[in-house]
């Protein structure tokens, strides 16, 4: 079963919270305030968080950024993952994705299944990798970002989670490319 190894130090990891929404402010931005309280509250770094409206091209351009910018880890999104005409983050994403991250999608819909049963599959959740940068697509409401952080991205973005965690495999996600320092 997985564990912390309190022997390892915590190694804060710096993350992006991109809220995707076409009538979120900041302000009344539960979702994305949700994520920063408790990447935060983990002791990780909130290295930038903004809202985009429901455009695949600006959801695009500000990952695309983020994911080159050496102080930015990991990017977690909120918002645009459902069915309507309007949800377009998988679409914007997904394309640029130089790996899939399909076991993200796959848990995140089994712990969502225990609390929420099939409406589950009215969400697009889904994750991979980006310029070498962690990238987790997350439906909109509080509820799921507090399940993707409490039950998946606590650990996995967690050093001293054991067996194994994104954060040891970091500096070798662009064993391909030249990362440029970041890590």
């Amino acid at each position: 079963m997985a564990r912390i190894d309190e022997t390892r130090p915590f190694v804060p990891v710096k993350i992006a919270v991109l809220t995707v929404s076409d009538t979120r402010t900041l302000e009344d931005d539960k979702s994305g305030t949700t994520l920063s309280e408790r990447l935060l509250a983990a002791g990780h770094i909130l290295a930038e968080r903004t809202i985009v409206t429901d455009d695949a091209e600006k959801i695009r351009d500000r990952v695309l950024s983020w994911s080159k910018d050496p102080q930015i880890d990991a990017i977690i999104t909120t918002g645009g993952t459902g069915f309507t005409g309007r949800d377009v983050t998988p679409e914007a994403l997904e394309p640029i994705f130089e790996k899939r991250m399909d076991g993200f999608s796959e848990v995140f819909h089994r712990i969502s299944y225990d609390k929420i049963g099939t409406s589950t599959i009215q969400s697009r959740a889904t994750g991979g990798v980006v310029n070498a940068t962690f990238v987790f697509v997350l439906p909109g409401s509080p509820g799921a970002c507090r399940d993707a952080w409490d039950n998946i991205l606590q650990y996995q973005l967690d050093y001293r989670h054991m067996p194994c965690n994104f954060v040891e495999i970091m500096p070798r996600l662009d064993e391909h490319l030249t990362r440029g320092g970041k890590g």
